[in-house]
């Protein structure tokens, strides 16, 4: 990841003008058809959600311009004293041995920085070279004596980069080297650091689903990096800690994966109680010098990654970071991208001076990328389900605590204005012309007008827009929305869902209707007069997210409950079984073994299907079978030694699976054409 040092130079705080620049030609694409529905309820807009990194290298860290442009962007959480840096300082005399420290950048000048930009800190504890003892006297430096309040500490960072996995990059200066040992210390971290303040939040730091080192276990673990941190200091943490820097632009569909199985590790492994930890995506950059850093089309990336992690209940996503310092440079999308990962100018130049930086404070790209996700969802709105159909348009949408709605619609293509058609379920915006923010490829700044109307407009090729509405009329006394739903047996086809009563509003209740969400179009499944309802008809091994709403004597519907996900199973009983397991994992492929038991009448010859759960997955080889792929559909039919399957007998075959992303694996097979119980 990006770690460059930076050169000192004068803060200059920019005054920022709208600057259009449209492409010279750009074609006009087919109609897309965009989707809102307020009835499907996502995870609420924390208040920490929009976040960027701080380094103590950075001599402009505590300055007043760098405050004041950081506030305008909407940050809400700074993170200190700067990725791998953290395991290397010491904060007492703000010393970083074999790094370099810039002036003006100790945590009293952080946090002041923070408290004008109005936002939360969070501080990364030294974990590689430092002490639990020091990082206890921090807490009591912070919160006791100064008084401020903070409250997310991490223990660490990206300490499994120690060497551990056969690459070192993070300073750890611990004999043992082992997820069990960093776990013991966070433990004992934390044990520390709450004897101080018990108020605070301890984070550990885990390996992000799909990313290096996910899924290798080394010599003398008992599991995986994740694994074992979970099951060791599970009960101490609030929180955990994932690092994203997807390379590529067009990653965001691996967010929902990524998020569930980061959560079904945790339920797994950290024991009574987990539901409270959180998850923090301290380190988020594009990471994609090639398609653009710092220009317009990592901006787009950027703004799609924030909403779609923050949608999917991450409480705050923090840029990787305020300045960086000048990299490879090249054209993108006609503008110079100085493969810098900051949000600001540092104003450096390459090292032989043929090509600089703008003016320090210069704001890149993802800085006005942040500053439109912070407009479009604020603290107490909540995230709804959108979705298009046009992969080059991605939408996103939030009702606000208002009443109102807000619909963030990207277009990532470089040559085609895409005209849009808006729907909305569950919602009725008002007439008139809606409040309209733009940002276009190499704008200085975020327009805002009020055109168009609520249903249509026109998208700009390279661009951002955020389309804020008002409801067609007040909504008053209606009821309140359901609590938070949970899920009870559940089966192959069938769950029973049970809430917490709504408020009524000025007219009693009547019923509650669930609704199941198919992306961005919901179903009502079931309704009831009481707060529990069994649903079925539901597919096997399918992970499913409902929302609850209160309906009053007068057709009111209140706003719909948060959302619940779970996953059915296969059928209890079935004339058939299946496990499958992994044998080893690399982090892009694994060794997978899968066993077939037939418990019905005496089978001769067989074949089994499945599917892959997710585009990025694939077969590589398979053995012990004939194995064929088509699509994400395999078929396994038995060889010549192994298709007698007695009642009570089994085989055994393997295969290699490869994948690009999070690695969900199948959960549904049928032998012969029928259903097996998977275990």
């Amino acid at each position: 990841m990006p770690r460059t040092l930076l050169r000192t130079a004068s803060a200059v705080l920019l005054t920022l003008a709208a600057l259009t620049v449209p492409p010279a030609h750009a074609d006009e694409g087919d109609p897309v058809a965009v989707t809102v529905n307020a009835r499907a309820a996502l995870a609420p807009v924390p208040e920490t959600g929009i976040g960027t990194n701080h380094a103590i290298w950075d001599s402009r860290l505590g300055t007043d311009e760098t405050a004041d442009l950081l506030k305008a962007a909407g940050m809400k959480l700074l993170r200190y004293p700067g990725g791998s840096y953290s395991d290397i300082y010491h904060w007492a005399d703000h010393t970083a041995p074999g790094g370099y420290v810039a002036p003006d950048t100790d945590f009293d000048t952080f946090m002041r920085g923070v408290r004008r930009t109005g936002a939360q800190p969070m501080v990364t504890a030294n974990y590689g070279t430092g002490t639990a003892e020091e990082a206890a006297a921090w807490v009591r430096h912070a919160n006791v004596t100064k008084g401020y309040g903070v409250k997310y500490w991490e223990i660490g960072n990206e300490n499994y980069g120690n060497g551990r996995y056969g690459t070192a990059w993070e300073a750890d200066e611990h004999a043992d080297k082992s997820p069990a040992e960093y776990a013991r210390h966070v433990v004992a971290y934390s044990d520390a650091m709450k004897a101080v303040d018990p108020t605070i939040k301890i984070g550990a730091v885990l390996t992000t689903p799909a990313n290096w080192p996910d899924g290798l276990v080394a010599e003398g673990d008992a599991g995986t990096w994740n694994e074992v941190v979970l099951a060791t200091a599970g009960s101490k943490i609030d929180f955990v800690i994932l690092h994203w820097y997807p390379g590529a632009l067009d990653r965001t569909a691996h967010v929902p994966d990524m998020i569930h199985l980061t959560r079904q590790q945790i339920a797994k492994h950290a024991g009574p109680g987990s539901e409270r930890i959180g998850i923090a995506m301290t380190e988020f950059n594009t990471g994609s010098s090639s398609n653009g850093t710092n220009t317009q089309p990592g901006a787009l990336a950027a703004a799609d990654a924030y909403a779609t992690l923050l949608a999917n209940g991450v409480f705050t996503v923090d840029w990787w970071n305020v300045r960086n310092g000048i990299g490879n440079v090249t054209q993108v999308e006609g503008h110079t991208d100085y493969g810098d990962f900051g949000l600001l100018s540092s104003g450096t130049c390459t090292s032989d001076g043929g090509v600089c930086e703008p003016e320090v404070n210069t704001p890149f790209a993802p800085y006005y990328a942040l500053q439109m996700v912070s407009r479009f969802a604020r603290p107490g709105d909540r995230f709804i389900r959108a979705a298009t159909d046009q992969e080059k348009v991605a939408a996103h949408a939030v009702r606000r605590a208002d009443g109102g709605l807000a619909v963030l619609l990207i277009n990532t293509s470089s040559d085609t204005s895409y005209p849009v058609t808006i729907d909305y379920a569950g919602f009725s915006p008002a007439s008139g012309a809606p409040t309209v923010l733009t940002h276009t490829n190499g704008a200085t700044a975020i327009t805002e007008s009020a055109t168009g109307g609520a249903t249509g407009r026109t998208l700009p090729p390279l661009s951002l827009t955020t389309v804020i509405l008002r409801p067609a009329a007040a909504q008053t006394g209606l009821p309140g929305a359901p609590g938070q739903p949970a899920a009870s047996g559940v089966t192959d086809r069938a769950a029973t869902i049970s809430w917490p009563a709504a408020s009524a509003g000025a007219r009693p209740i009547v019923k509650y209707e669930v609704h199941l969400q198919n992306g961005a179009v919901s179903e009502q499944i079931g309704e009831t007069t009481g707060t529990s309802l069994t649903v079925g008809n539901l597919k096997p091994g399918t992970r499913h997210t409902v929302n609850v709403i209160a309906r009053d004597g007068g057709g009111g519907a209140s706003s719909p409950s948060a959302p619940l996900t779970f996953t059915t199973g296969t059928p209890a009983s079935a004339s058939c079984s299946v496990r499958l397991t992994k044998q080893s994992d690399w982090a892009s492929g694994y060794v997978g073994a899968i066993e077939i038991t037939n418990h019905g009448a005496p089978i001769s010859g067989w074949t089994l299907d499945f599917s892959w759960p997710r585009a990025w997955q694939s077969l590589g080889s398979g053995w012990s079978a004939v194995w064929t792929q088509s699509g994400r559909d395999v078929r396994v039919v038995n060889d010549s030694g192994n298709g007698s399957l007695p009642t009570g007998a089994s085989a055994t075959i393997g295969f290699v699976g490869d994948y690009s992303g999070p690695n969900v694996l199948p959960t549904v097979f049928t032998l012969n054409g029928t259903v097996c119980t998977t275990r």
